[in-house]
């Protein structure tokens, strides 16, 4: 005789595992889904490796006379530029589990409701110091020398991972605003690409034409990168740090509260 199945257990409010808990539950899916996706490394591996060794050796001798020298410009520049294209990889993730279903099923669980946006924001702070981390390895073995040391590289990598999760605040915004992944891409690509070209990245902006330099002047990556720089080479750099972390606490104070409102929202 088969046994009787068991009536079904429904959690009551007071079961809900606390807030951290279920945030890093979910930052632990996340991470789950790169293993079984490896692919989806390649932003964070691949990529940055590659534009680091291209940049350095196609723009180097002809803009600063060495690779050497101005790899120790660039190098800055390329981790801010890596990372914040990839800063999109939360809202297309989150814009994939609506099109399939599995929002819903989060909305119905018994969980701190923000729990899977904040997991998956908590796990990219996972990717992009994964990012940093290759960056900055191939760099020290092609001769990049930081004269602040490890000190200045870390608070450098830290206020790089700290700009990347505030901007992860509009893109998860626009994820649950878009209709499909590949929309959301799509525009994170356009967003991104004209910050990261359109700066100090590569070139001084005063080469630039004046038009095209007063936007430089005034894009959140440029101040980033000269503070990243500043921080790495031991330069006074309180103004452009200061401005940076403006920029995130305005983003964060903007975007989280309508990413929040956007996800609670009935759909």
């Amino acid at each position: 005789m088969p046994p009787t199945p068991r009536p079904a257990r429904h959690c009551q409010p007071g079961h809900a595992p606390p807030a951290p808990a279920a945030a890093l539950a979910f930052a632990w899916r996340a991470a789950l889904r790169i293993r079984h996706l490896p692919d989806q490394l390649f932003d964070v591996t691949v990529f940055p490796l590659m534009m680091l060794v291209m940049f350095t050796y196609l723009f180097g001798g002809a803009l600063a006379g060495s690779t050497g020298e101005y790899l120790q410009s660039v190098l800055p520049g390329i981790l801010v530029m890596t990372v914040t294209m990839t800063t999109q990889s939360t809202a297309v993730a989150l814009n994939t589990d609506i099109a399939k279903g599995v929002f819903d099923r989060f909305r119905s669980l018994p969980i701190w409701r923000p729990a899977p946006v904040a997991g998956a924001l908590l796990a990219d702070l996972g990717r992009y110091a994964i990012a940093a981390t290759m960056i900055m390895g191939l760099g020290v073995l092609l001769g990049f020398r930081p004269a602040a040391g490890p000190t200045g590289v870390l608070a450098g990598v830290g206020l790089v991972l700290l700009f990347a999760w505030s901007l992860s605040w509009v893109w998860t915004s626009l994820g649950l605003l878009a209709r499909t992944p590949e929309s959301v891409m799509f525009l994170g690509i356009l967003v991104t690409f004209p910050m990261s070209f359109v700066s100090n990245v590569f070139v001084d902006p005063a080469t630039l034409p004046g038009w095209l330099e007063a936007f430089v002047d005034v894009n959140p990556v440029t101040h980033l990168v000269t503070a990243v720089r500043g921080l790495m080479h031991g330069e006074p750099v309180t103004t452009e740090t200061g401005w940076v972390l403006a920029t995130c606490a305005a983003l964060v104070a903007v975007f989280a509260p309508l990413t929040m409102r956007l996800y609670r929202r009935e759909r």
